[in-house]
């Protein structure tokens, strides 16, 4: 069952549910699963994150940080975790291998318009405020 490892904690820990050890190779991703679903309220969503720890101790993290949950989904959690340590990484049953942070949705209703505002930014994208 997720849980929260402190009472300011904002992500909620999620466990790995196997049945034998994953090993993930030293490059490799692997999807491991949680054995939980959930069921949001209409206007939240979950966020699959990396663990803190689990990145800068060994180098795993979830590949598509953050992982969306819809409020519509009803499967089982499952985590894309990547190993961009130098070693093999073992999941084991129990492991906490991401925490779930559960957040508000802001929909919008789209307009199309031929005219944008005019920013001081403009069109400048990567690397055009500074690196």
């Amino acid at each position: 069952m997720p849980s929260y490892a402190t009472p300011q904690s904002a992500g909620l820990d999620l466990y790995a549910a196997l049945s034998e050890e994953v090993v993930i190779r030293s490059g490799e991703r692997c999807l491991i699963r949680t054995g939980v679903a959930i069921e949001l309220p209409d206007g939240y969503e979950a966020q699959v994150r990396s663990r803190s720890g689990l990145a800068a101790k060994a180098g795993v993290i979830v590949l598509n940080s953050p992982g969306t949950i819809d409020a519509d989904y009803r499967g089982e959690i499952a985590v894309i975790l990547a190993n961009f340590g130098a070693s093999d990484y073992v999941v084991k049953h129990g492991d906490r291998i991401a925490q779930l942070v559960i957040a508000p949705v802001m929909r919008i209703s789209w307009e199309e318009s031929s005219n944008i505002t005019e920013t001081q930014r403009g069109a400048g994208g990567f690397g055009s405020t500074g690196v």
